[in-house]
């Protein structure tokens, strides 16, 4: 059995992946979640939990926030680390651009179904939802949006079921996201 360990910047990352990975992941592929405190836990922590896993077949996905950084830079600086650990043949690296949020309102019907909401879609098509990660400030979008009824943790668990996973997504960096689960070949989409 193979395992997919996830090293997130946060526990709502948690919740969104294991919404989704939930009806696409093979079914040799077990799932380990490793939630830090934020992107400096993540990024000091890193190495360290990298080096020293020990179970065989592992393969990584570390994933966290571009929020106002420079989204090159950031990779850059987690694949130096990842080299550092000697995981890099393993891993992947991806960042939500601009927040985790950007993936949901990425699929606004998903936001509708999990917060039971009512006639949030029909804003899809609007220039502010075409692209949402070039929205700097996702999670307030979503606060707006849903009337203030989304919380971090709660409403990741609540949309990512129902988050789209076939390429529709108007969130490019979601589809990356599930594009790099493809090629760990973890994922069956």
């Amino acid at each position: 059995m193979r395992t997919l360990v996830c090293l997130l910047e946060e526990p709502s990352a948690q919740e969104m992946l294991q919404g989704i990975l939930a009806g696409i992941l093979a079914e040799d592929v077990s799932v380990h979640y490793i939630p830090f405190e934020g992107k400096q836990d993540l990024e000091k922590q890193l190495i360290k939990r990298m080096k020293f896993w020990q179970k065989p077949d592992s393969v990584f996905l570390v994933m966290r926030d571009k929020d106002s950084g420079d989204c090159i830079a950031i990779k850059q600086a987690l694949l130096d680390k990842v080299t550092e650990a000697d995981r890099q043949d393993c891993t992947i690296i991806r960042i939500a651009c601009h927040e985790l949020e950007s993936f949901y309102l990425g699929d606004l019907i998903a936001i509708e179904k999990g917060l039971e909401l009512k006639g949030l879609s029909r804003h899809q098509h609007t220039k502010k939802f075409r692209n949402p990660d070039n929205l700097a400030n996702a999670s307030e979008e979503l606060s707006k949006l849903s009337k203030k009824s989304y919380q971090k943790i709660a409403g990741s668990r609540a949309i990512a079921p129902y988050l789209k996973t076939d390429g529709s997504n108007k969130s490019h960096s979601f589809n990356v996201l599930l594009d790099g689960l493809r090629k760990l070949s973890v994922v069956t989409l």
